[in-house]
């Protein structure tokens, strides 16, 4: 699940021109996330790169960092959807105690903004992005406990959210992108023929 959970963990930098805020990027099921969302997201994102030295760091921009804070948003709520399938659940509690620890990892409260800046997560998506990473664990643990191989973890992961994507139905906004149903990805427009037109809900 490293994979593709660095895909979500990953994010965009440049604003979206020409279209609505109030609009929805994309529709999971009958849960809209909006272009706002999204953009409060990326803008934080931009915003925090003021503030730490970035010279080494490989950071996604405009068009690519908007799809890839789209799709954390909309893989979040996915995990959430096979969560409840499988009468899994992430607590306040279980958040704060990661949060704590990743703050520990990267070397206490001062470093966390360069941290999370090299990541690209926005400060305030940090408690969303740890509950998608719960989810991810625990999903795992139900797949090994079934009798999977570990090597195969990542890929059932990706086929139960896949399922749950085709069940309840995803969109997105075609300025984002195209909603890869196999792969449960969102692509880039022009990319490859795997990527299918969006399934409506």
């Amino acid at each position: 699940m490293k994979k593709f959970l660095a895909v979500i963990g990953v994010v965009s930098a440049l604003l979206l021109t020409g279209c609505s805020q109030v609009g929805a990027a994309a529709t999971v099921g009958s849960t809209k996330i909006t272009q706002a969302t999204v953009q409060a997201s990326v803008d934080a994102i931009i915003a925090a790169r003021n503030g730490v030295d970035t010279s080494q760091m490989q950071l996604e921009t405009g068009e690519t960092l908007n799809r890839s804070q789209l799709r954390f948003h909309l893989i979040t709520l996915l995990f959430r959807e096979v969560g409840k399938e499988l009468k899994i659940t992430v607590t306040k509690a279980e958040i704060d105690t990661r949060r704590q620890s990743i703050i520990t990892q990267v070397g206490g409260e001062a470093s966390l903004p360069n941290a999370l800046v090299g990541a690209g997560i926005a400060a305030n998506d940090l408690d969303q992005y740890i509950e998608a990473i719960s989810y991810s664990d625990k999903i795992s643990q139900a797949i090994t406990a079934g009798g999977v191989a570990q090597d195969q973890v990542s890929g059932e992961i990706q086929k139960l959210v896949a399922a749950k994507a085709k069940e309840i139905g995803v969109t997105v906004n075609p300025r984002y992108g195209k909603w890869d149903a196999v792969n449960a990805d969102i692509v880039a427009s022009d990319a490859a023929s795997t990527a299918v037109t969006p399934a409506a809900k």
